[in-house]
Formats: structure tokens, C-alpha cells, sequence
């Protein structure tokens, strides 16, 4: 895998390559879904129509996306990146006393997104905001990413400008610049990101600490990522920015001020995000534990507008417990320390929704009291 900063030949940071048209070689296959794909032959889109035909080459690329990311370097690193794009590869210095986080992501055309549907700029937004959580449950501060990206000749002009917007606000909101990465020319839009953190020394919070008794919490509300992607598939054309509902599917907030403050006040005994659905997240938090758990039907958050997924004929605690692309987390919390942890946290619910068990099984208390077996039922990219 390459990590070096936008360039391929040598793998550099945003200096010319041997390889003007920047094919990568090693990926052939396509891995998403077949059938989600929306690609040319199924039309262009309105934006497409308009884009420039100004031929591009890997230079001029490059210079694109070091541009819109020149004013933000080091932002917010705290002086972590010694040495950022424009080299053969990045120079990463972490703090005295701190561990490095490492994560990465893909976010695949087809798969985690559709050309047709999904704008650009929520596409950049959502490929930094996914790793970034991932660093976030473990209570720790994004420090710089990579980003590795192939995409067609067509989509180097306004749809790459408005996917780096995106990615640039993200940037900026989660004060993680862009150290570097690889381009690359392909039919498909394909994106990784690899996110560099840091956290002090011996205090991450990891899936494996849960023990018998904990109170499982979840921040906010779930199901509504795949409500909003629900209504996003449903509609004709493209997604609308300005609704609400599919907001949290489209600009995912990672729980980034949470994951750190549970991590200070030494509350989490275990964390991890929600980005698979609570049923399938849930179960690889207990079976990290050695542990289990029995969760509360009428505690789980759910979303604002059950009436609209009912009209419908969906359920609203189906999205809740198997939607994906929540970003939320879901940790626990020892009992003594429970009375420690406040209702909301900067505008953000924290729902005690059940406990944890020695027992290693996971089940749903329905109303009655009547328990069932919580199947994990959450995004599987193999099934």
C-alpha cells in the first residue's frame, strides 16, 4: 500500500511523476457492489455535462490539490507534520509521551457513494469524517491525513474542485491537514484516506475493556444516516444539501470532543463508532470484551421523524439498529462513574440504552420484558 504524499513514480509529495497519465497498476478489480454503480454509461449528470474539456495531466492534478490545501498546512497539527507534500514522502513527529494512532478508509463510488446522487463536496466531507472518527472512539486527536485517490479524465475539473471544498472544510473542522497521498486515472471514483492521531500514552480507550455491569451508552440519535440515505435513493436526482434529513448521512459529525472528554474524565471503560449499525457494532465491542450485553428496546434513540419511515413501511428501530453510517459512539461506563457522565454533552444526547453482561450473548428487551436474540444485521460489505 502506498502512503507516500500525492505523487506516484517515486511516491512523492506533489511533484511531477514518471507516469503522466498516472494509471495505477495494482488495481484492476472492481470491489463494490455490482449494480450500485452508477457510471458513464448510465448517463452523465447535469454537473458533468458542465464540466471543462480541458485535458488534465497528473501535474496539473497535483497542483490542484496542493493548492486548495496550501493556506491549511499544519493547521491545528500542532507541528506534528515536520515535513507535509512536496517530497518522496511526509515527515510525522508526535508529541513526548503520546502513542500514534494509525486508521484508514475507503469510501468507494458505487459502494459508500453514487455519482448521480451523492455532491461532490459531501463526498470529500464524508471521506475525512469517516477515518477521523475512528480516532475519535478511541479518544485521541487527528493530526494529519493521506489521501489516495483515483478518479476518471472527466471528473478533474468542477467535480474534483467541489469534492476538494469538501474535503478542505473537513479539513479545517476537524484540524487535520493533508500531508500527502497518490493519484491515480480510473473509470471509477475510489478514494482512501489514512488518518494519523495521537493519544497520551496508555489512556486510548479500546474495544476490550467492557466488563459485567457497565452501563452501555450511545451518543445521539441512531438511524438517521440511513433514513437519510433512504430518502437520498428514493428521490429523483441528485441529493439536496438543504435537507435536514439526509444531512447526517451526507456531512457525518464524528464524536471528536466526546471521545477526548471521556478519555480525560477516565470515564469509558470501552468505545468504539458506530459506522456499521448498532447490532453489528455492538457485537464486536462484547466479543473484544469477552463479555455481553442486553439492551433496552424503548431506550434506544431514535429518529425525530418516525412517522415518515412508517408511513413508508419502515421501522424506525430497524434503522436504529442496524442503519449504518452514524458516527455516533457507543461506550461504557462503570456504574459508580455513571452519575459523573451529564444527559447531553455540547448539544450531543448520551442514552444509557442497557448493560453489560458475563453472560456473552446480546439481547433486545422488548416492553414486556420478553428478551430476543439481537442478530448483527449492520452493513457487511461481503454479504
Amino acid at each position: 500500500m502506498q502512503t507516500c504524499p500525492l505523487s506516484e513514480g517515486t511516491g512523492g509529495a506533489l511533484g511531477e511523476c514518471a507516469n503522466p497519465h498516472f494509471e495505477l497498476m495494482s488495481c484492476k478489480s472492481p470491489v463494490w457492489a455490482q449494480g450500485l454503480y452508477y457510471g458513464p454509461q448510465s448517463g452523465w449528470s447535469p454537473l458533468e455535462k458542465r464540466m471543462p474539456r480541458k485535458r488534465q495531466n497528473e501535474k496539473s492534478v497535483l497542483k490542484k490539490i496542493a493548492g486548495s490545501f496550501r493556506s491549511s498546512r499544519g493547521q491545528g497539527a500542532g507541528h506534528s507534520v515536520a515535513l507535509g507534500m512536496g517530497d518522496d514522502a511526509a515527515l510525522f513527529r508526535p508529541k513526548p509521551g503520546h502513542e500514534i494512532i494509525l486508521t484508514c478508509d475507503w469510501f468507494l463510488e458505487g459502494t459508500h457513494f453514487l455519482r448521480q446522487k451523492h455532491p461532490p463536496d459531501a463526498v470529500g466531507w464524508k471521506c475525512l469524517a469517516r477515518a477521523v472518527s475512528d480516532v475519535g472512539a478511541m479518544g485521541g486527536t487527528p493530526r494529519c491525513f493521506l489521501l489516495s485517490l483515483a478518479l476518471p479524465g472527466t471528473h478533474t475539473g468542477r467535480w474534483l474542485d467541489l469534492f476538494l471544498g469538501g474535503l478542505r472544510r473537513a479539513s479545517s473542522k476537524f484540524q487535520c491537514p493533508l500531508a500527502g497521498g497518490d493519484t491515480t486515472r480510473r473509470n471509477e471514483i475510489l478514494i482512501s484516506v489514512t488518518v494519523v492521531g495521537e493519544v497520551r500514552a496508555g489512556s486510548a480507550v479500546l474495544r476490550s475493556g467492557a466488563r459485567a455491569d457497565d452501563i452501555l451508552y450511545v451518543s445521539g440519535r441512531l438511524g438517521e444516516a440511513e433514513l437519510g440515505l433512504w430518502i437520498i435513493r428514493q428521490s429523483a436526482g441528485a441529493a439536496s444539501k438543504k435537507n435536514k434529513l439526509t444531512r447526517k448521512h451526507l456531512y457525518p459529525e464524528p464524536r471528536l470532543a466526546l471521545g477526548q472528554w471521556l478519555v480525560k474524565k477516565g470515564l469509558a471503560t470501552a468505545m468504539m463508532d458506530l459506522s456499521d449499525g448498532l447490532s453489528s457494532d455492538l457485537s464486536r465491542l462484547c466479543a473484544a470484551s469477552a463479555v455481553g450485553a442486553r439492551v433496552e428496546k424503548v431506550k434506544i434513540p431514535q429518529v425525530q421523524t418516525p412517522d415518515l419511515a412508517l408511513k413508508h413501511g419502515r421501522d424506525p428501530l430497524q434503522f436504529a439498529l442496524h442503519g449504518g453510517d452514524d458516527y455516533e459512539l457507543v461506550f461504557t461506563v462503570p456504574p459508580r462513574k455513571a452519575k459523573l457522565l451529564p444527559k447531553t454533552f455540547r448539544r450531543v444526547r448520551l442514552t444509557p440504552i442497557g448493560k453489560i453482561t458475563r453472560k456473552r450473548e446480546l439481547l433486545v428487551l422488548e416492553k414486556n420484558g420478553r428478551a430476543r436474540q439481537l442478530i448483527p444485521g449492520g452493513w457487511d460489505p461481503f454479504r
